[in-house]
């Protein structure tokens, strides 16, 4: 039962009055806040903090309130969900001022957090597409489901460009290249054209950070980016710069890392949430970023403070002053709030802040209130409830899902497979749509199991084909099989506790408190084997946030397919599996043959992964090439067929890998050039 919203009056005072331009209403604002009203729009609180108290929405004058991973109403409804923002909302609004409050979310594949919501591909699958209007798509109805549950803004998505496979939140990223990532930046149209305001992360290089350098249990998640500025503008910040200049995005968020320029030797990295350089410098001054900066959860915590006492509580004033000064506008302080406001308003007292850095963020807060058109329409209704989940948006998803597919291996033209073979189906990612689902579904961390509806793997086949035996383990008599398909992968995880050699997830599902590997686990090898062995034909699923080695099991496996993280919707894996729709897909990370090569980048000197970034085989006809990009596909079929039959020359990885980097940067003649090299052997 959705509460009874009070009616919102609109006193004749021009920041209220919707005809005025957006800049008069501000200033307008602006000039009859207090110093308490202004550092209140500056924090943002988590909802399980103000639960219990909302009126503290009022109290604290807060700007914002957010929900974390796992983060819900109960039940976990839409309407519950809208019931909650708006109470939020109905106490932002009693205050003098009636300012309303923004409320933001991780909404990363879709809105994951509410049960029933479509869960998309994670962005390293929607990369293998290399679709940019079907990326634009799938953000455009994950905006239509987020604003469906009362919010207007999304802590996505990342553009990150992800430099190395043992990060955590690999998958997050759409690409180890900047010009991939910056094609599917189509997803910032999709939710702002769809009423949501979106924030591109983690400004900048959390992606390319050194394996070994964060600190505590992590091992590369909020770590260090070793680097010169050249190198940084080129992979680490190009997302960015197309972000705010090509897609007018709202909103950004600094990462937790750290960067060492090299310039001025090693050694001393400073925290992003730190960096006046390059947050009110190169973002805000450099790029002419207009809109709104928001740290991450708790990130000036981090900022190392040498003048507190130890056990100082935090955030402290070195740690506000400091992340303040250096541009931050708004502040994620879930469970300190109040601790921030006190801090923030001293420093101002005392002359550490000054009242113009406080006046520039606030601005930034309340033009991007007025944009989203929050002071006209505050509260949000439950009549949209039925776009969560819907049927428009899960066949958008199991389209998504097709087209994220790589096949890597294809012996004998094994795949697509036909209806009427006799299919044994064995691994533990076959029937478990929480591993399917991946991190940030449901929990911050994900969860194994039934965490969400949809469709697995294994119900999708059993859908299309009529013969199927199943086997968890693949210990079932496999006699009379035509054909073994092996689902085997990673279960879920997110950043910090997904890091390989990183710490285990103490209040995850036992499933999940597995070391994470770049190697298939000694149960999923098995299954591999067990399978494999027996049947005559053997297709492997690898259902994964990064790719894993299989170079050791390769000889066995007919057919290797990429499935990444499809989410809620497994019948798009069984659509090219059986042929419905064509495989497509092609790699957006390099395949390493070997865990020592890891971290393996196109563009690396001896460059020799097992699959090359863009490999990706095709089926089905796909008709006489009639256009400048349909030719060049076939020209790439071509030369996979060249390698696959042992005749790609020598230096055919990094060829095939440098012609797909020129396509997505618009270089065709050179695409051509490299493919037509490969093809030549």
């Amino acid at each position: 039962m959705l509460l009874p919203l009070p009616a919102v009056t609109t006193p004749h005072v021009a920041y209220l009055d919707a005809r005025q331009p957006v800049g008069k209403r501000v200033e307008d604002l602006l000039r009859r806040m207090t110093l308490d009203d202004k550092i209140g729009q500056m924090t943002q609180a988590e909802r399980g903090a103000m639960a219990s108290d909302p009126s503290q929405v009022a109290s604290l004058r807060l700007g914002s309130v957010l929900s974390g991973g796992g983060s819900v109403p109960t039940p976990n409804t839409p309407a519950a969900w809208v019931d909650m923002v708006n109470t939020f909302q109905t106490y932002a609004l009693s205050t003098p001022l009636k300012i309303p409050m923004l409320y933001g979310i991780d909404a990363v594949h879709g809105h994951s957090n509410v049960y029933g919501a479509t869960v998309f591909p994670h962005n390293v699958g929607l990369g293998a597409t290399r679709d940019p209007d079907l990326v634009e798509r799938v953000y455009r109805a994950t905006a239509a489901e987020v604003r469906a549950t009362g919010i207007p803004w999304d802590f996505a998505p990342c553009v990150c460009v992800s430099r190395d496979e043992r990060w955590g939140r690999a998958y997050e990223s759409f690409a180890e290249d900047p010009s991939l990532v910056i094609t599917m930046e189509t997803a910032i149209d999709g939710l702002q054209d769809g009423g949501v305001l979106a924030t591109v992360k983690h400004y900048a290089g959390d992606g390319d950070t050194e394996y070994g350098s964060a600190s505590g249990d992590y091992k590369i998640d909020q770590g260090v980016t070793v680097t010169d500025r050249a190198d940084f503008a080129r992979l680490d910040l190009a997302p960015y710069a197309a972000a705010i200049r090509k897609h007018d995005v709202g909103s950004v968020m600094p990462s937790f890392s750290s960067v060492d320029w090299t310039e001025d030797g090693v050694g001393n990295p400073v925290k992003m949430h730190a960096s006046a350089e390059l947050i009110g410098g190169t973002l805000k001054r450099g790029l002419g970023f207009d809109g709104l900066v928001i740290s991450d959860w708790e990130g000036i915590h981090q900022i190392p403070d040498p003048s507190a006492p130890a056990g100082s509580p935090l955030p402290t004033a070195g740690q506000v002053r400091t992340g303040v000064n250096a541009g931050t506008d708004m502040f994620m302080e879930p469970n300190t709030a109040a601790r921030f406001e006190q801090v923030l308003k001293a420093e101002v007292a005392s002359g550490g802040v000054a009242t113009s850095r406080i006046d520039d963020a606030v601005r930034r807060i309340l033009r991007t209130k007025f944009e989203l058109g929050l002071f006209e329409h505050p509260y949000a209704t439950a009549d949209n409830a039925g776009q969560v989940g819907s049927a428009a948006h899960r066949a958008l998803a199991r389209e998504a899902v097709a087209e994220s597919q790589v096949l890597l291996k294809n012996s004998g033209g094994l795949l697509p497979l036909r209806k009427s073979a006799k299919i044994y189906v064995a691994g533990r990612n076959a029937d478990d749509i929480g591993n399917q689902a991946g991190g940030w579904t449901i929990d911050w961390q994900g969860r194994s199991g039934a965490a969400i509806p949809g469709t697995t793997i294994l119900q999708a086949i059993r859908q299309v084909a009529p013969n199927v035996t199943y086997s968890l383990d693949g210990t079932a008599p496999a006699a009379g099989a035509d054909v073994g398909v092996v689902v085997v992968g990673e279960t879920p995880y997110a950043e910090g506790f997904g890091d390989v050699g990183g710490p285990q997830c103490g209040w995850c599902t036992p499933a999940q408190n597995e070391p994470k590997s770049l190697t298939l686990q000694p149960g999923d090898k098995a299954v591999v084997d067990r399978v494999c062995t027996v049947v005559a034909k053997c297709v492997v699923l690898v259902v994964s946030g990064r790719p894993q080695v299989v170079t050791d099991q390769l000889g066995e496996i007919d057919a290797l397919v990429a499935s990444w993280l499809p989410g809620s919707e497994g019948a798009g894996v069984a659509d090219v599996l059986f042929g419905r729709r064509p495989f497509t897909g092609r790699l957006p990370v390099s395949w390493p043959a070997t865990v020592g090569q890891v971290p393996i980048n196109v563009g690396d000197r001896n460059y020799q992964p097992l699959f090359p970034y863009g490999w990706g085989l095709r089926t089905g006809d796909h008709g006489t090439p009639r256009s400048a990009d349909a030719v060049l596909d076939a020209l790439f079929d071509t030369a996979q067929a060249r390698v696959a039959a042992g005749r790609g020359g020598a230096g055919w990885a990094a060829d095939l890998a440098e012609a797909d980097r020129a396509r997505t940067a618009g270089s065709d003649a050179r695409a051509y050039t490299l493919v037509r090299k490969v093809i030549a052997g």
